[in-house]
């Protein structure tokens, strides 16, 4: 089979590493990719966002899978026009897509349906909205409705706070469309969790729990980010738990979205607090985290080709998944000033000696190659994965390959994990 991946990132590189496990795949395309996802995929020169480009790609190139890693893709509809010409895809359709692509249609969905979440306002206006945090307690959180890459997220803790991140949003347009309008709800206070499942709209299927860090400094301090590692297991996540969470959360979600008439054909994540013993929805992404991805995947022993053909055919209740028993880490090695100006454009150094480290695989992110070069291009650079048998192990080895890797500005987080052990 030929299988075309689209994305550019370390989620996109893991689902290239995951895919090129299969025996039935004999070509693998990614549009655009990065400068490791050379090693296992031909690079296509088209952006994610070029849904025409890419579906003339598709019918060209007799590609037999597509697999959407971004959300943008996913909005803007590519997987509805992709079915229209009769081509299979990995992803949901643009009605599934508004789980992410909307905070305010993601939250009246929750309310409807009783999903535990918190309370909220929408608000489409600056002065209002700026009404509304004056009479508000604190803390209390600020979101852009729009995809916002994982950026358009505020804790506020005095009204001060939620003013400059109401004046971000509405008056300096930092998210352009996507802070048309915003979410205003209660600040949840525990501990995170993201929870996977896979359906094919009405079977769902639940991937191993992950835990991913979002702030950009050691203890999450600073801004929020797209991710700065990752780790699995989680040994919090008790049976009861995962039982809660898959019926109240996981199941009553694909079935709500069914009673307004959306079928959600793919992998839904949602971004959990366990909020006094109460798992909570965050927020709903349609599609794999990232860098939760990094994890996840590589320990998926069963060959993902056969979770796209049953999630396409509607026969996801007859797959069992099956995983390796391992612990895996994630450290993302960032450009240092990320999420907010950074510089690029700097030689990588040591990705050789790293790779060759047992048990360690590095995902590029922010990367391309230039002549024997991998230069930086992004926030986020790299991704160092770990698989060992114990967490410590993990731990002990994925900041064993961080330290063989350098470039200019690099800056990660020393502490992924850390609680957990």
């Amino acid at each position: 089979m030929k299988v075309l991946v689209i994305g550019s990132g370390g989620r996109e590189h893991a689902l290239v590493d995951a895919i090129s496990r299969s025996d039935q795949v004999s070509e693998i395309f990614i549009a655009p990719g990065n400068g490791g996802t050379t090693e296992s995929a031909t690079a296509v020169s088209i952006k994610v966002d070029d849904i025409a480009s890419l579906k003339k790609f598709a019918e060209e190139n007799a590609i037999d899978w597509t697999v959407v890693g971004p959300e943008l893709p996913l909005t803007l509809g590519l997987v509805d026009e992709f079915h229209a010409a009769g081509l299979k895809t990995f992803g949901v359709n643009r009605d599934s897509a508004k789980l992410e692509g909307s905070k305010a249609f993601s939250k009246a969905i929750l309310t409807k349906y009783k999903i535990p979440t918190a309370s909220y306002k929408e608000l489409h206006d600056y002065q209002d909205a700026k009404a509304h945090v004056e009479e508000r307690s604190y803390p209390l959180v600020v979101k852009a409705d729009g995809l916002a890459a994982g950026k358009g997220v505020y804790i506020c803790q005095n009204p001060e706070e939620a003013h400059e991140a109401l004046t971000e949003i509405f008056i300096s347009r930092r998210f352009g469309d996507a802070g048309n309008s915003v979410v205003i709800e209660d600040f949840l206070d525990g501990r995170e969790i993201s929870a996977f499942a896979f359906s094919d709209g009405e079977s769902v299927i639940p991937l191993i729990y992950a835990q991913d860090y979002k702030k950009i400094y050691e203890n999450d301090k600073g801004p929020n980010t797209g991710g700065m590692g990752s780790y699995t297991p989680v040994s919090f996540m008790t049976e009861d738990f995962q039982n809660e969470i898959y019926e109240n959360i996981l199941t009553t979600t694909i079935q709500a979205l069914r009673c307004e008439g959306i079928t959600y054909r793919g992998i839904l994540y949602a971004g959990l607090m366990i909020d006094k013993g109460v798992p909570k929805v965050l927020e709903y992404n349609v599609r794999f985290g990232d860098p939760e991805a990094q994890v996840i995947l590589p320990l998926l022993k069963t060959d993902i080709l056969d979770v796209f053909r049953a999630i396409h055919e509607g026969t996801l209740k007859n797959l069992r998944l099956e995983w390796h028993n391992k612990s895996a880490v994630c450290v993302v090695l960032a450009s240092d000033g990320y999420p907010d100006s950074f510089d690029t454009g700097y030689p990588i150094s040591g990705l050789d000696k790293a790779g060759a480290m047992d048990g360690l695989t590095v995902y590029h992110a922010g990367t391309k190659k230039s002549g024997d070069d991998i230069l930086s291009t992004g926030g986020r650079v790299l991704n160092v994965v770990a698989l060992k048998d114990t967490l410590r192990e993990a731990v002990d080895t994925v900041y064993q390959g961080v330290s063989l890797i350098d470039f200019q500005n690099k800056y990660y987080r020393k502490d992924i994990a850390q609680k957990e052990l």
